[in-house]
């Protein structure tokens, strides 16, 4: 059992998931959902970070169950954002890839989430505060390397 936690990494851990979930929420804002759900914006990306999987594969690494990962995956194959192939591997199972669209879409989302951050640090913080932000999310790095 761990001993007795410092108040200021308390302080720090309480603050840091507060300015997290604001800054989500604003960069989710900024690019929009263009009419997609969270979850199948997380399929996109994972695939995109991850490369090609099954649909239980990927119910499995979300934390879903299979049926749901299968609804938010037919949406993305309606879209064409997705696309099914057979997996090589094994000929009764089927990998999911992302299309040129859906690449597309998700880079679209990256550069718009980019831009908008880009002007926020320009016209609201100075310089010394831009150099404070890069060691903030060095020191960040440290905690989450595994």
């Amino acid at each position: 059992m761990p001993g007795v936690a410092h108040e200021s990494s308390v302080a720090a851990a309480r603050e840091l998931l507060v300015a997290y979930g604001r800054l989500k929420r604003r960069l989710l804002a900024v690019s929009g959902r263009g009419g997609l759900s969270p979850s199948m914006l997380a399929v996109l990306s994972r695939l995109d970070r991850d490369g090609a999987m099954t649909t239980s594969g990927l119910a499995a690494v979300e934390g879903v169950r299979p049926q749901s990962m299968a609804a938010t995956v037919a949406a993305l194959d309606g879209e064409s954002l997705v696309v099914r192939r057979p997996d090589p591997t094994d000929g009764r199972a089927h990998l999911l890839d992302l299309t040129a669209a859906g690449r597309d879409l998700l880079e679209g989302k990256r550069q718009e989430r980019h831009h908008w951050l880009v002007a926020v640090l320009e016209e609201r913080l100075d310089e010394a505060e831009r150099q404070a932000l890069l060691t903030a999310t060095r020191i960040l790095e440290k905690v989450l390397d595994e």
